[in-house]
C-alpha cells in the first residue's frame, strides 16, 4: 500500500504538476478552491484552507501520512493591491496546516520564495536573514516564522522561479514566451533581473525528496543556473531554432529599474540550493529542461 499524500493547491501550476510526479511513488489527494479540475488518479476535494474546521475535517477523512503546502496568493502585485485576502491565504491557511501537520507529527513541505530576500547579497544561503521587498515576500517570510514556530519539523522549501507545462487553470511565464516567439511578436525582457530557474518537474521532485527525506527546516530548490530574464528569453529562442537574424528583433532588452511596478521587484534573488543538491535534487540544465519541455 502506497501512503498518502496530501497537496494542496492542486489546481495551481506547480501543485498540478507536483500531482503528476508524485503518483509514483505515493497516494496523491489534492485540494482546490475555486478553480475545479481533475487529475487522473488523484482523488481531489473542494477545501477553503483558511477555514481550519474545513481543513481539520479534511484531514479526518483523508488520514494524510504526509502535506506539501503549495497553495497561495502568488501573483505580487495582486498581494501588494488585496493585503488582507492575501495575508490570510499566505499566511492564515499556512498555520492551519501547520497545525494540523503538528498534532499527527507527520512530514510537511511548504513551499515559500526566493522573494522573501531583497536581491542585494545573492546567492541566497539557507541561514541568509530574510528582507522582503513586496507584501508578497513579507506574506511567506510572516508564514515561514509561524509554521517553524507551531511546527519545528516541518521542511520550509524556498522556491525559485518556475516554469514548466500549464495546468488547466494557470500558466508559468513560459507559455507567453514562447507564443510570441513562434507568432513573431517581440517581447521586452530585463537584462538586469536575475533569478536560479528551475523547472516544476524539478521543483516537484525536490518537494518529494523533502518529505521522503523528512528534511526539517528551510531548504532552498533553486535551479544550478542564475541567468537573467533576457537571457533566458535568447536561450528559448535558440531551443526553438529561430533565426539568428531574426532574435535581436523579437527580443528587445530591457532595465526592471526603468518599469514601475505595482508591487516592487528585488534584482538578484540567485538561491544557493548546495545543501538540496547533497540531499539528492538534481534538476537538468536550463537548456535540457527547456528542451524536454518542448518536445512534448
Amino acid at each position: 500500500m502506497k501512503q498518502k499524500l496530501l497537496v494542496t493547491g492542486a489546481s495551481g501550476f506547480l501543485g498540478w504538476n507536483l500531482c503528476q510526479q508524485a503518483q509514483t511513488n505515493w497516494e496523491v489527494y489534492g485540494t482546490y478552491f475555486s478553480h475545479k479540475v481533475e487529475i487522473p488518479g488523484v482523488t481531489l476535494s473542494q477545501t477553503d484552507l483558511k477555514d481550519f474546521g474545513s481543513l481539520d475535517q479534511l484531514f479526518k477523512d483523508i488520514d494524510p501520512d504526509a502535506v506539501i503546502h503549495t497553495a497561495a496568493a502568488s501573483k505580487p502585485d495582486f498581494c501588494q493591491t488585496h493585503q488582507n485576502e492575501s495575508f490570510a491565504i499566505n499566511v492564515t491557511a499556512a498555520v492551519n496546516i501547520a497545525r494540523l501537520c503538528g498534532e499527527r507529527n507527520i512530514p510537511c513541505a511548504f513551499t515559500s520564495t526566493d522573494l522573501v530576500f531583497d536581491g542585494k547579497h545573492p546567492f541566497y544561503k539557507e541561514s541568509d536573514p530574510v528582507c522582503p521587498i513586496n507584501y508578497y515576500g513579507e506574506h511567506k517570510a510572516i508564514a515561514e516564522q509561524k509554521m517553524s514556530e507551531i511546527y519545528p519539523a516541518i521542511a520550509i522549501c524556498r522556491m525559485p522561479l518556475m516554469f514548466g507545462a500549464p495546468s488547466p487553470v494557470s500558466a508559468s511565464f513560459l507559455q507567453g514566451m514562447v507564443r510570441n516567439l513562434k507568432t513573431r511578436q517581440a517581447i521586452n525582457l530585463f537584462i538586469d533581473e536575475f533569478r536560479t530557474p528551475a523547472s516544476a518537474t524539478a521543483a516537484s521532485q525536490g518537494l518529494l525528496l523533502a518529505v521522503e527525506q523528512q528534511v526539517q527546516g528551510i531548504l532552498h530548490l533553486g535551479g544550478k543556473e542564475r541567468i537573467s530574464r533576457y537571457d533566458f528569453g535568447l536561450l528559448l529562442a535558440d531551443i526553438l531554432q529561430l533565426p539568428t537574424d531574426s532574435i535581436n528583433h523579437l527580443i528587445k532588452p530591457g532595465k526592471q529599474t526603468d518599469v514601475v511596478a505595482v508591487a516592487p521587484r528585488s534584482s538578484d534573488t540567485s538561491l544557493g540550493s548546495s545543501k538540496a543538491f547533497a540531499l539528492g535534487y538534481q534538476p537538468l540544465s536550463l537548456k535540457e529542461e527547456l528542451t524536454n519541455l518542448l518536445a512534448n
